[in-house]
């Protein structure tokens, strides 16, 4: 699996790398961002579960400062690449030390001849579109253009942001001018080949997810995509999900318990 880290948001704090394991985060001081690693003894505010199926979040008893991309995390929630995550008011992205794959230039100016697939789905996972999906059988216009496939109403979003396409096997995010462009897994980037898998977001909090089953990936080298309905309980406010299990994740449970409780009792 890919190295992972939490990036600060905050430019002073430097990156946490996240080996195979239990990492505790915790107050590490008073000061407003005094946010980092910590032993069981600090009493953690939050634990990352890293092994190779991908990152957990569990949140200590009681604690109420947890959000992962605007979301309060009441147990538990799986992550992806590119999430954002709150802790006690400090923010901090899961990325990995992996680059985003740029356009190679046979690509930059390529015309568009290659027919679509309504497999490859560009699913929202958080903001405006949360819970739509957007086949990519026709290139999809991200912007605030009344054409846009997929409108951002914000005055400060352009209308002609970026482009979602497929040429051949590859899919393209096309920048079409932005001022910002966009976050691909935490990223910024303007033109990038992604993947299924993959996080994508405009305008800091529209975020989608590649979706496309019947396509090569890069599953054994990144983080697998997970589906949203997989987060445990988050706030009263929201609709409860309930967790889909599987006989094939229940060993990974197992293991991240006993990883917990071998933390616990050090």
């Amino acid at each position: 699996m890919e190295a992972l880290m939490l990036r600060f948001t905050h430019r002073g704090h430097p990156a946490l790398a996240l080996a195979p394991g239990v990492h505790g985060i915790g107050r590490l001081g008073d000061g407003a961002d005094a946010i980092g690693l910590v032993d069981e003894s600090a009493s953690p505010i939050a634990r990352f579960c890293v092994d190779r199926r991908g990152v957990w979040l569990t949140v200590a008893e009681g604690a109420r400062g947890v959000h992962v991309n605007g979301r309060q995390v009441l147990r538990m929630a799986m992550l992806r690449l590119g999430d954002a995550i709150y802790v006690d008011g400090v923010e901090m992205l899961l990325v990995s030390g992996r680059a985003i794959d740029p356009v190679p230039a046979s690509l930059q100016n390529a015309a568009l001849d290659s027919p679509g697939d309504p497999r490859v789905v560009l699913r929202g996972v958080g903001g405006q579109y949360h819970g739509r999906s957007f086949t990519l059988e026709v290139p999809r216009l991200v912007g605030r253009a009344a054409d846009a496939d997929i409108r951002i109403d914000d005055p400060a979003f352009a209308d002609r942001h970026a482009r979602l396409e497929l040429l051949d096997d590859a899919i393209l995010l096309r920048d079409l001018g932005s001022v910002d462009g966009s976050m691909v897994n935490g990223v910024a980037v303007r033109d990038a080949i992604v993947w299924p898998g993959d996080q994508i977001v405009f305008d800091a909090h529209h975020r989608f997810v590649i979706e496309a089953p019947a396509r090569t990936t890069r599953r054994d080298e990144r983080l697998p995509a997970f589906d949203e309905q997989q987060e445990t309980e988050v706030s009263s406010g929201e609709r409860q999900t309930p967790l889909r299990r599987s006989a094939r994740r229940l060993p990974w449970l197992l293991l991240a318990a006993a990883l917990l409780a071998a933390a616990l009792s050090a």
